[in-house]
């Protein structure tokens, strides 16, 4: 397995949750951790960057809950935020010592999902929680702009489509994968995905109506929003729950999804075979995930057991 450009940090202490590439700085990752496996203590954000020697830790942030999720900003390349045990966001800035500059404490459980919008000409963020609700921010406002109430378990994961303005997904552990439009009050789809908790979606990057689903029944599906009565895909191979699922960002048909069976696999759901490599690389839980927008085919990921690798699998370092 290639691991260009790549390399191994140990967190200690610290077991990972959410692991994301920064959209402007080529080598640089965000890493959302806590201590105690998210069940007691406090959490940190390590912001984190490739250097010719490995990854070295930039800068580190932490709170008094555990951190499970980050997002970065969309126009400020120092601004991240992140979502936290207490049900907090929390806004850091990279180029300041301390932080965080911003807390947003709406949220009666656990937030579980943040994320920022990428289409241009609206800055919005999205949160998801174990409150059973989705709200959404503008981060120069202190206060939420709505919350999106309907599904009937926790939220685990909540993601902006990278095509429709103000359109988010939602996926919940009442098996249920929910499309929203925040211009319009209630939801929008309503998708029953799984016979299981869906902890972890995302939107194709080539195709608007597309979406996949990864849950608790060790299962990945594919989503057509223009008839959702059948998945247009389904992956099997994991042998645990499936704790978050990324497309790729440069292949239509390639994504990939980590578990807690330990391993990341890396798919071609229009294949035959559509299982192209299982990386087997840690010993814990795998729960954070992302492929690079700048380094083809390079993907970090996170993991309970401390480390946080950035590397390029062979089935993607054979299509760059």
């Amino acid at each position: 397995m290639g691991t260009a450009g790549g390399g191994t940090l140990r967190l200690p202490g610290l077991h990972g949750y959410a692991a994301e590439f920064s959209p402007y700085w080529p080598g640089r990752v965000a890493c959302a951790a806590a201590q105690y496996y998210g069940i007691a203590g406090c959490g940190t954000l390590a912001v984190l960057e490739q250097n010719e020697a490995g990854i070295v830790l930039l800068r580190s942030f932490d709170w008094n809950d555990g951190l499970f999720d980050v997002t970065w900003s969309e126009n400020n390349e120092h601004v991240l935020i992140t979502s936290s045990g207490d049900g907090s966001l929390q806004v850091w800035d990279t180029a300041k010592a301390k932080g965080p500059l911003q807390v947003y404490k709406e949220h009666t459980q656990e937030a579980y999902s943040v994320d920022w919008s990428q289409t241009r000409g609206e800055q919005l963020v999205v949160s998801g929680s174990w409150d059973q609700t989705a709200k959404l921010w503008d981060p120069a406002v202190g206060k939420s702009l709505c919350t999106f109430k309907g599904h009937e378990g926790v939220i685990y994961s909540t993601i902006w489509s990278p095509h429709i303005p103000g359109c988010f997904a939602s996926a919940s552990g009442d098996q249920t994968l929910r499309i929203w439009d925040v211009k319009a009050p209630g939801v929008k789809l309503v998708i029953p995905a799984h016979q299981a908790e869906i902890l972890s979606c995302d939107w194709c990057k080539y195709d608007e109506n597309l979406l996949v689903t990864g849950a608790v029944d060790c299962s990945l599906k594919g989503w057509d929003l223009r008839n959702v009565r059948q998945p247009v895909f389904i992956l099997l191979g994991h042998t645990y729950a499936i704790r978050r699922v990324k497309f790729s960002p440069f292949h239509a048909t390639l994504l990939a999804s980590c578990s807690y069976d330990f391993t990341v696999r890396f798919w071609d759901f229009s294949r035959p075979k559509p299982l192209l490599e299982t990386v087997e690389h840690h010993t814990e839980f795998t729960c954070g995930l992302d492929l690079s927008l700048h380094n083809r085919g390079q993907v970090v990921d996170c993991a309970w057991d401390e480390l946080v690798k950035i590397y390029t699998p062979s089935c993607l370092a054979a299509l760059v």
